[in-house]
């Protein structure tokens, strides 16, 4: 990694995000993990795995689009970061839906993604 992709904001927020979301997800699985009355287990718990797999996928993406030399291939990469960010945010709202008290985290989340989506879109035009 470029010591300049280490200073950008973009890929700073990315690294915040992935710190929260592993937070929050830990605390999540925490009341998840356990199987209901009936022997069934919280369908909420794989969305708190998915925040984790999404963010941790966003800076890798950042890195990829930066290093890229081909513009349709950086566009490619700038679009999965675009899309991660958006299923980060939906499954934060489901997540919000979940049986608890982890979800009272999930605000902060969402407010570090909207945070992170318009460094995303600045950081889109200067590519």
């Amino acid at each position: 990694m470029s010591s300049h992709l280490s200073h950008s904001p973009i890929y700073q927020k990315a690294i915040e995000i992935i710190i929260l979301s592993r937070s929050i997800s830990s605390y999540l699985n925490q009341d998840l993990a356990y199987l209901r009355l009936d022997g069934t287990e919280d369908s909420n718990i794989y969305f708190s795995g998915d925040i984790v797999q999404q963010s941790s996928s966003l800076a890798p993406e950042i890195e990829k689009a930066e290093l890229e030399r081909y513009s349709d291939k950086k566009y490619k990469h700038i679009a999965s970061v675009k899309r991660l960010t958006n299923l980060l945010y939906k499954n934060c709202s489901r997540l919000e839906k979940s049986n608890s008290n982890g979800k009272d985290y999930l605000p902060i989340l969402r407010n570090e993604l909207k945070k992170f989506r318009k460094l995303q879109h600045t950081w889109s035009l200067t590519l």
